[in-house]
């Protein structure tokens, strides 16, 4: 049986309100529940989940969380709720963001709601660092590495292949192109020069295994520029070696200064995450805290990462914000 987690944001967060949240998602088909520290995650069956029970509980949710895949789930979730809710989502096809931007703002702004769109950690942290460096450093170049890590998106997008049974994809960083950046060469890399895709794919039984594979390293926006290699393994096998979900990258702006830019400069951000959801989930929440905010001074629309001021993510008063970080 497959499951849709859906993770409730509750505030204030305690065993009563979780309790009540439980209570009420009970009532629309979730089976399980585990508390976590600003709220509940819920499970249910993906047969059993009565969607549109959702348009009956508007004044008991402030921000909707969706975190479906950004494939085929997210273009079509999120315009639709973002007419009955304040929603925050995942999407991470950086492509086509523009166009799931402009999709959620007209409804959003239609419906007096208050939206952002593509959290987590790209997009989302590593497009912030981004837009500092280049304020910083504007005569530069920008370099972003992904991995090694599994990304959670490209898996989801192969496991919807017909014949995949489950998947988990690795995206690996070309060491030399990162070394090239590193030294300030403002090397020009093309996509596939700077990182490879590595999938390890269970297959259902009698699938066509060459098709699987062809539709995986020819998929537009995932793997088609890329060189990617495909292992077919029984499930057993990856649930030893591959149940984790870890993950990482590096944001680098190669930039110059001075009045023959004789000076080099180089920001770097990384992070490494032993789990990759649950970062994201970290990243999510934080935005889910500005959207209630942000939706309590009346403002309306689509935003992303780059429209939102720090103060607002965070749980602390600006004064303390002031005392203990700036």
């Amino acid at each position: 049986m497959k499951y849709f987690e859906v993770t409730f944001t509750t505030s204030p967060c305690n065993e009563t309100i979780n309790d009540v949240v439980s209570a009420l998602a009970g009532e629309i088909g979730f089976e399980s529940f585990v508390e976590w520290e600003n709220g509940v995650q819920a499970y249910v069956q993906q047969s059993l989940f009565d969607e549109d029970a959702l348009k009956d509980m508007n004044d008991q949710i402030d921000v909707l969380v969706l975190c479906g895949g950004s494939a085929t789930d997210l273009p079509e979730q999120t315009p639709k709720y973002a007419a009955m809710y304040n929603v925050v989502d995942s999407f991470d096809t950086h492509a086509r963001i523009p166009e799931h931007f402009a999709n959620v703002d007209e409804v959003a702004k239609a419906a007096g709601k208050t939206c952002v769109i593509s959290c987590g950690w790209d997009p989302g942290m590593f497009s912030l660092n981004r837009l500092y460096a280049n304020c910083v450093l504007p005569d530069g170049k920008d370099y972003t590495f992904w991995g090694k890590g599994v990304s959670q998106g490209h898996s989801d997008a192969v496991r919807r292949i017909e014949g995949v049974k489950d998947c988990r994809q690795y995206t690996i960083p070309v060491d030399a192109a990162m070394d090239a950046v590193r030294a300030g060469k403002q090397p020009e890399l093309t996509t596939r020069e700077k990182h490879t895709r590595e999938c390890f794919v269970v297959a259902e039984e009698g699938a066509d295994l060459a098709k699987i594979e062809n539709d995986i390293k020819t998929m537009p926006n995932y793997f088609a520029d890329y060189d990617t290699t495909v292992h077919f393994i029984s499930e057993e096998e990856l649930k030893a070696n591959h149940s984790g979900i870890p993950h990482g990258g590096f944001v680098i702006r190669s930039g110059k200064t001075g009045w023959n830019n004789e000076n080099t400069h180089i920001i770097e951000y990384n992070i490494k995450l032993d789990s990759n959801p649950e970062f994201t989930a970290s990243v999510i929440v934080a935005y889910a805290r500005a959207v209630s905010r942000l939706a309590n001074e009346g403002q309306t629309g689509c935003k992303t990462v780059f429209d939102i001021a720090p103060a607002y993510l965070s749980a602390l008063d600006g004064a303390e914000l002031r005392r203990t970080m700036l």
